[in-house]
């Protein structure tokens, strides 16, 4: 027996986060009754219905998309806007994990395997994700400083994190800088700059965990190899011990 929203997610039709919004709005049957209770346990012998779509076990995929601007991170878009699903052609239900912005580019991972995407948004694992950012205005060093070991953003503290300046262009008064964070909060990147008084004009994600851009092209994508899968698996397992 296990909980309704990971055996959703674990059958790859949302994320478990997005199940448990499905449960309380009472998008969930099991055997034909409505559960909106988050800690409703099931059996493979139970018949469960999400949004009136009976859901079945499906094999797992792994998908590295090098996001372009202009897409959103999203399944679907009531205002017709191409979003990430719609540069991948598989035929199974993916979501991506986690989200980049409209406007900022890089990497994605879209998957049906909900534990997997678990493992990688729950803030205590400390995934490593790497931004690369032009921002307004040259760093000072107290202003990376504050960068690395916190900033206050929507009332709480940033974990601590890792600043390096790539370029910095006097004549125009930008600057290129790697940012390394290990949490995943809206807008992070963005806020977490704008709190020093630097506006963000370009964003891109380079790499999550060990996984990089290496041979994809914007808009273009690859699919992880079992040994990839496994590596983070353990990666991930070994950082909730």
């Amino acid at each position: 027996m296990e909980r309704i929203q990971k055996v959703i997610a674990n059958y790859g039709y949302c994320s478990r986060r997005k199940a448990e919004e499905l449960l309380l709005k009472g998008q969930v049957r099991v055997n034909s009754e409505v559960i909106k209770e988050l800690g409703y346990k099931v059996s493979s012998k139970d018949i469960i219905e999400v949004e009136g779509n009976i859901i079945e076990n499906q094999e797992k995929e792994y998908i590295l998309l090098n996001k372009p601007r202009g897409v959103i991170t999203t399944t679907s878009d009531d205002k017709h806007r191409k979003t990430v699903i719609d540069l991948i052609p598989s035929g199974k239900r993916l979501y991506p994990v986690g989200r980049l912005d409209y406007d900022t580019t890089g990497l994605l991972l879209l998957t049906n395997d909900g534990e997997l995407a678990n493992l990688i948004m729950h803030p205590k694992n400390q995934v490593e994700k790497v931004y690369i950012a032009k921002i307004e205005g040259i760093l000072t060093g107290e202003k990376i400083k504050k960068l690395e070991y916190g900033v206050v953003i929507d009332g709480i503290k940033t974990g601590r994190a890792k600043l390096k300046v790539r370029k910095i262009d006097k004549k125009n008064g930008t600057s290129i800088v790697e940012l390394t964070i290990h949490e995943g909060r809206n807008h992070q990147v963005k806020k977490m700059f704008d709190a020093v008084g630097h506006a963000v004009l370009k964003l891109k994600r380079e790499r999550i965990s060990f996984l990089t851009l290496t041979g994809i092209n914007s808009g273009e994508f690859r699919y992880l190899n079992p040994k990839e899968v496994k590596k983070l698996y353990n990666e991930l397992l070994k950082s909730e011990e």
